[in-house]
């Protein structure tokens, strides 16, 4: 039986979410906005969490919609890096 746990990029913990600040260098703030259903009420409630992303290049402009994935801590607050640029702010 073939051994089903890989670490390619498939495997890792990823969202696209919206470059918000882009002012420290070799990291941007990425702000992810999730919907959940309220377990009560039923109500559609949006969630947000902003997230420091490695940006190696500072290759991320503010308004950029970025793929990130999560990695080892790389600095106190930051856990994450840039897969890729999904689209750039016009």
């Amino acid at each position: 039986m073939a051994d089903t746990t890989s670490n390619d990029n498939n495997s890792l913990r990823s969202f696209i979410g919206l470059v918000v600040s882009n002012k420290m260098h070799k990291t941007a703030t990425v702000q992810i906005n999730r919907r959940i259903k309220h377990p009560v009420y039923g109500k559609y409630i949006t969630r947000r969490a902003r997230f420091h992303v490695h940006d190696e290049n500072n290759e991320c402009n503010i308004g950029d919609q970025v793929m990130v994935a999560a990695c080892r801590p790389l600095s106190k607050t930051k856990s994450w890096r840039l897969l890729q640029i999904v689209q750039r702010a016009e």
